[in-house]
């Protein structure tokens, strides 16, 4: 088949994927417990938050520059610890535009490469990404957990920044290339962990292991170099055994809807303005999946999943989740 030939093939099945979406009325959604492990929760602190270090001076392997630890942490002004990855930073992505909130490059890094708490959003589509922070701004995209952080400060976010910031932030990070980021690793156990201020899951110091289940759990690659903000330094998925086999029949079928290539691309890389899902945070996917069915998340641009996640169970998004993640970006 020519290539012509086949994009309007592509775009023949994504239409009817739409039109049936958009027939669609789903029944209603049973009640099911937020899954905590993939909205992660900070314990309430048992005293004050010790200030991070000011004073030593900090280097990463192969940056040319150094910052304190408070310095890798100042959210309205964010280390860039590797300037020659990326084009220069617009003001809105390289600082905050208000006090007290955060510049996108603090949580989302300023090569895109984003954290299992927000999102990667290196190479996606600039049109859909402007189109989320609207989203978020008119309240059409919501959190099913919102003690959350991350989320939270996302929503201050949105709600404080301009239209004309948002299209000049979407457009930056979508010119940037989305690298392999996470390490999909299938097992039955996972190490103990406790969830930090920024909403991530880092391990234990003093080691030890407990069941995974039915859960995904992300931690970094190095707690070290992602405590400063590393964006050179990624992280590993722990997944069910099994999950990735599983998630792959999933998406390819459909699971009695369309085949998520219908409309994120043969390669799962995002077509037009439908995000990529390949290698993406695997967290990140089950919360979007959840949220869209148990309808935190609304708008015109979900009209087409809300077939998709109609009989999704909460095993199944785990190992969607999970292939997904496992795929070459």
């Amino acid at each position: 088949m020519r290539k012509v030939e086949a994009i309007f093939v592509l775009a023949g099945v994504a239409v009817a994927a739409f039109v049936v979406a958009r027939s669609f009325h789903p029944t209603p959604v049973p009640p099911e417990p937020v899954p905590g492990w993939a909205y992660p929760v900070p314990p309430p602190p048992s005293g004050p938050a010790a200030k991070p270090d000011n004073s030593t001076l900090k280097a990463l392997p192969g940056s040319k520059v150094q910052f304190t630890e408070a310095g890798a942490n100042t959210p309205g002004t964010p280390a860039d610890w590797y300037p020659e990855d990326h084009p220069a930073m617009p003001q809105v992505v390289a600082h905050a535009r208000k006090p007290q909130t955060y510049a996108c490059a603090y949580c989302h890094l300023p090569n895109g490469q984003g954290r299992p708490e927000n999102a990667s959003l290196a190479g996606q589509p600039a049109a859909y990404l402007f189109e989320q922070v609207m989203a978020i701004k008119d309240g059409h995209r919501k959190t099913s957990e919102p003690r959350m952080g991350s989320i939270r400060n996302m929503v201050r976010v949105a709600q404080l920044v301009s239209p004309e910031d948002a299209r000049i932030a979407a457009d930056y990070f979508s010119r940037l290339k989305y690298r392999k980021w996470i390490r999909v690793v299938e097992t039955d156990t996972v190490p103990k962990f406790q969830v930090d201020s920024h909403n991530m899951a880092m391990p234990l110091p003093s080691g030890g292991s407990e069941p995974l289940g039915s859960r995904i759990i992300e931690m970094p690659e190095d707690v070290e170099r992602v405590e400063l903000r590393d964006s050179h330094s990624g992280f590993v998925a722990y997944v069910p055994r099994g999950a990735i086999a599983r998630g792959e029949k999933l998406v390819k079928s459909g699971n009695g809807a369309a085949p998520c290539s219908s409309c994120h691309g043969p390669s799962l890389k995002g077509i037009g303005n439908v995000p990529a899902l390949a290698g993406r945070s695997p967290i990140t996917i089950v919360r979007q999946l959840y949220d869209i069915r148990h309808g935190t998340r609304t708008g015109d641009a979900v009209e087409p999943m809300k077939a998709e996640v109609a009989h999704m169970t909460a095993e199944d998004r785990v190992d969607i989740a999970a292939y997904l993640a496992s795929l070459t970006p």
